[in-house]
């Protein structure tokens, strides 16, 4: 790229912050403070902004990574033999964690908790950078080293003594794991898993594409289907509340699959359609165009597979080797069926979901 056409953070205030679709995911400033050039931070709202203007070596790559910029999208097509419409893939299935323990608390089929526990006992990892959920619209990153930490994150960890503590806060259920890749080079973790987000695995890509440190770190990812995250303030909270007649600390999980269900803590279920939240859905979301996580060694959601299980497709030959060393030591089992039939009619409807849903994620970008 000739030095006049090199692009500054300067250029993503104007092309991503000031349109409003920055997904405050941190990857600029991690690939900054990782190399300690320090220029960049992030504010109180999360959105990164200059701490030192005269650090900024203009050198662009802060705007190369960002993942609403699609400068770098054929390298990474090509890099990825990425086939229309939701990328390469070896294989798709339904399957659950055999751990009774993970099952209680997963949000689907636990399947992502076991293939990470897997690749710990393997030694396959050092570390993972996983979300732990501290209240049904409130996450944090965290970087574990160990299976049992990883159980700890598994599922729901929040009581109603929380939310109080909440009040005037920001509610989100993003949580911005690149926060954690800045840190890496200090810990002496050489291996590491990130489970993320479209945006998130997108940004690592792109930040491996160009040999960019901490990314090098990064040995597996694990994508999750993402049509939308949320994010809103008290006020939203107190409209949306009135609209669905519902108390949002009375919410015990959130899941979404073909809808958005809310679990309630009297065990009631609510099926709620996107439309219904699309109010607090975070603005950047309606700009991304990548639900399956098309660049993952594994993708993994609920769409397509019947409660208690997830949805897996495998994706990579690191993905593939994963997968098959987790079920035949027994930590995860498939979906049973009748017959082979069976089976191919279930494979043929989850891929159908997934690409609709795909499809109407790129139309809405279209129209964003």
């Amino acid at each position: 790229m000739p030095d006049e056409e090199v692009k500054s953070f300067k250029d993503l205030i104007k092309e991503v912050q000031e349109k409003g679709i920055c997904g405050k995911c941190g990857g600029c400033v991690s690939f900054c403070s990782a190399g300690e050039f320090n220029a960049l931070k992030l504010d109180d709202d999360g959105t990164p902004q200059f701490v030192n203007e005269e650090k900024c070596l203009k050198c662009g790559i802060c705007y190369l990574i960002c993942p609403q910029i699609k400068v770098l999208n054929k390298e990474i097509e090509k890099k990825f033999n990425w086939e229309s419409p939701i990328g390469l893939y070896r294989g798709i299935t339904s399957a659950r964690t055999r751990d009774r323990k993970i099952r209680k608390v997963c949000t689907d089929g636990g399947v992502v908790t076991s293939l990470l526990i897997y690749a710990f006992k393997k030694n396959l990892i050092q570390g993972a950078i996983v979300s732990k959920r501290v209240g049904p619209f409130t996450r944090k990153p965290v970087t574990v080293t160990n299976p049992e930490e990883l159980i700890g994150c598994a599922g729901s960890h929040f009581e109603e003594s929380l939310h109080l503590q909440e009040i005037g806060k920001k509610y989100t259920t993003y949580s911005p794991g690149m926060l954690e890749i800045k840190d890496l080079g200090k810990r002496r973790l050489e291996s590491i898993a990130l489970v993320g987000t479209p945006c998130q695995i997108y940004t690592v890509r792109k930040m491996q594409l160009l040999n960019i440190i901490p990314a090098d770190k990064i040995s597996l990812t694990i994508g999750l289907f993402c049509m939308e995250n949320f994010s809103f303030d008290v006020k939203a909270r107190e409209k949306l509340e009135r609209k669905l007649k519902i108390k949002l600390g009375n919410i015990q999980k959130l899941n979404i699959k073909d809808d958005v269900i809310v679990t309630l803590g009297n065990k009631k279920i609510i099926h709620l359609p996107f439309e219904a939240v699309d109010e607090i859905a975070r603005p950047s979301c309606f700009a991304c165009q990548d639900f399956a996580n098309d660049y993952a060694d594994i993708s993994a959601g609920g769409l397509g597979s019947p409660d208690g299980y997830t949805t897996i497709i495998i994706r990579t030959l690191l993905g593939e080797k994963l997968y098959n060393g987790a079920k035949q030591k027994k930590h995860i089992e498939e979906l049973l069926f009748k017959s082979k039939e069976d089976l191919r009619i279930h494979k043929t409807e989850m891929m159908a979901k997934i690409v609709s849903f795909t499809k109407r994620k790129k139309e809405r970008a279209k129209n964003a």
